[in-house]
């Protein structure tokens, strides 16, 4: 029975972005949800008070896997010195949303929030294993083993997030300032005057 309902949440979820993806969320309704993921109405209450809830919830998944996948790879390499990290683990982020430009516009100024909002850990209990082994533990113990004096690193990898992925969003889609490729040299020479 349990295999069943999270294959029912699973379907909401995934229809529910891929409609939002491609007519918008305004233009969506929870109607068009249900029909695609071919579940009853109820069933989309069961889960999610409103089409906001499923879009916030969707906005923290899809922020949480970029960062996931870019920790994935940075494990993978011997990069030293958190600047480095972080910057690896901003440049895979930006490959993938510009790559995936309906990912990218979907989240678009929200990448932030996605990342550090408490909703998703609310109803996802079973994933506190991984802000263990997250991009903000990640941070901290950088700071730690640099001995770099930043006295709040949850506000500071907020800023750098924030600089990402507003600036990011307007070189991706509209290559303002600059194209992203052109753009980067600045953006990771920011962030390394933000950590240092």
């Amino acid at each position: 029975m349990k295999e069943e309902v999270n294959d029912k949440e699973s379907r909401l979820l995934d229809n529910a972005f891929k409609l939002f993806t491609k007519k918008g969320f305004k233009d969506t309704s929870v109607q068009e949800i249900v029909d695609n993921a071919e579940v009853a109405k109820g069933t989309f209450y069961i889960y999610f008070k409103d089409k906001y809830e499923i879009r916030d919830i969707l906005i923290e998944l899809k922020s949480k896997k970029l960062f996931n996948d870019a920790l994935k790879e940075l494990r993978k390499k011997e990069i030293t010195g958190l600047s480095e990290q972080v910057i690896f683990i901003v440049d895979h982020v930006i490959n993938a949303l510009t790559k995936n430009q309906l990912l990218l516009k979907f989240i678009s100024k929200n990448l932030s929030w996605g990342i550090f909002s408490q909703t998703l850990q609310k109803i996802y209990e079973k994933d506190s294993q991984d802000e263990e082994n997250g991009v903000l533990t990640l941070f901290k113990k950088g700071i730690e083993e640099s001995n770099l004096k930043i006295d709040n690193p949850e506000v500071t990898l907020h800023m750098i997030i924030e600089l990402v992925s507003s600036t990011c969003f307007n070189s991706i889609i509209y290559k303002t300032p600059l194209p992203i490729e052109e753009y980067k040299p600045y953006l990771y020479d920011a962030i390394k005057k933000i950590i240092n």
